[in-house]
């Protein structure tokens, strides 16, 4: 490949590249998958929505520390919450979460 090929195409990659804020935030939203409390939440409420005390007996754990954990996915737009009554049922955000478990869940598969 001559050299103004190779100029050519880093410019366009670079040209092409997300922005540095756009690429922080992505990061972000990666770095919630990288927790495996985290992930078993997120592929709980892939199954069917839940309470924290289903989630926390589904899990063996303690319903403060499924609820601490639900406030960061929430803070990252991963889960949502509808009030029923005095508890709150959590569901994924939206289809583009259930997305990425999915492509996740078939990469990780590929690999065994």
């Amino acid at each position: 490949m001559e050299e103004q090929s190779r100029q050519d195409c880093v410019a366009a990659v670079r040209s092409a590249l997300p922005d540095d804020d756009t690429i922080y935030d992505l990061a972000a939203l990666f770095k919630m998958f990288g927790d495996p409390t985290r992930a078993k939440i997120l592929s709980c409420l892939q199954l069917r929505d839940l309470y924290v005390g289903e989630l926390a007996q589904i899990l063996g754990m303690s319903d403060s520390a499924i609820s601490h954990q639900l406030r960061v996915l929430r803070g990252a737009k991963l889960v949502k919450g509808t009030k029923e009554g005095k508890e709150v049922r959590y569901s994924l955000d939206d289809d583009h979460v259930t997305k990425i478990m999915e492509y996740g869940l078939t990469h990780v598969n590929e690999e065994r």
